[in-house]
């Protein structure tokens, strides 16, 4: 019975979406309105205990909200500014800084992995095929997603940045003002190495972070919760970052802006790359890219299964940007996103829909 109520529900908030693209542009609190009631809507139906999403314009966050619990035995409410870990979605600031040091001329797209990591796999494999998710084969350029690949990255920004690849991430997080973020869940500990070693000042700020992290739950396929424990451990090039909607909204407005990347570096980025038959792939330069309804859509999806979920989409075109963290893997485990294709998902579908006309 609860099932067949949301399902009716969601029936009717999907029906005011569409009345409101039918009719004249609604005002931002109908719009919010209905955007906040189909993702909560969403989150029950997935079984995520506790989700935070944003909606960035290109100046400023536009909206914020939290759904369900931070912590379900204590009945914890989700805040706006709980931290999440962002899990996949780390890969994007180890992208951003890949490319500016592409924009400062001390690395190449087309530089060798060997050049920085001659014993890797991936020596022989170029930091832009890394960054695409690509190798070269005897038909042209094959897509494969795997994440590990991109820890061959550490190392082109550590030689472009003479910093370790740490403090070039804790860098870039306080240039932006991002001061509700932690660069990897043993940021505080004093055991690591001298130079990566935080300040007692930063030490303490990561602690309280990491205090106010949500309790990761997984979720079985009848929507029983259960308690579990995060996974990652450390800062990688494509895990590891903890941030807040609004400190991630931070990031995304100095893309837009161009305070991280010229804008031409940015659009490369935000560009298929193409096989041996001229046919496009789905992964651009950290990012995910394809169109919907004409428009382009690049985004990135992050996941700890059993743990936690994220979900960024930006339309490039609108300067408008989704962000959506849970304490669980509902976000992602059950969509293939993998397979590149966003509108998989429920949650990227009602906005596509709302936004996208």
């Amino acid at each position: 019975m609860r099932l067949k109520a949301l399902l009716v529900v969601a029936a009717i908030v999907a029906g005011s979406a569409v009345s409101a693209q039918r009719a004249l542009p609604p005002t931002r609190d109908q719009f919010f309105a209905t955007m906040g009631a189909y993702l909560d809507i969403l989150r029950i139906q997935a079984g995520i205990p506790g989700m935070a999403a944003a909606i960035v314009g290109d100046t400023s966050t536009e909206w914020a909200a939290a759904f369900g619990a931070r912590d379900i035995a204590s009945v914890d409410p989700m805040k706006n500014d709980t931290p999440f870990q962002f899990d996949g979605l780390t890969q994007l600031v180890t992208t951003a800084m890949v490319l500016q040091c592409v924009d400062q001329g001390t690395t190449t797209l087309t530089s060798p992995i060997g050049n920085y990591s001659p014993s890797s796999p991936d020596a022989a494999a170029t930091v832009g095929q890394v960054l695409t998710q690509t190798t070269p084969t005897a038909g042209g350029l094959a897509f494969t997603y795997n994440l590990q690949r991109l820890e061959n990255l550490k190392f082109v920004i550590e030689t472009c940045q003479g910093l370790t690849f740490r403090q070039a991430f804790t860098k870039t997080l306080q240039r932006l003002g991002m001061m509700d973020s932690v660069p990897g869940p043993d940021a505080p500990l004093p055991e690591l190495k001298n130079s990566d070693v935080a300040s007692p000042a930063d030490a303490a700020r990561y602690r309280s972070i990491l205090f106010r992290l949500p309790t990761p739950y997984a979720v079985s396929a009848q929507n029983t919760a259960t308690v579990t424990s995060y996974t990652v451990k450390t800062l990688g090039a494509a895990s590891g970052l903890i941030s807040t909607v609004y400190d991630f909204a931070k990031f995304d407005l100095a893309l837009k802006q161009g305070l991280l990347l010229r804008h031409d570096t940015l659009a490369a980025a935000w560009s298929n790359p193409v096989n041996a038959d001229g046919l496009p792939l789905p992964h651009g330069m950290g990012w995910f890219v394809q169109s919907y309804n004409g428009e382009p859509v690049v985004w990135q999806y992050g996941i700890s299964p059993a743990v936690s979920s994220s979900l960024v989409i930006t339309l490039p075109n609108r300067n408008v940007t989704l962000i959506l963290l849970a304490n669980s893997d509902g976000l992602a485990k059950p969509a293939s996103l993998v397979a590149g294709d966003v509108t998989v998902s429920p949650f990227a579908k009602i906005f596509l829909g709302l936004v996208v006309k």
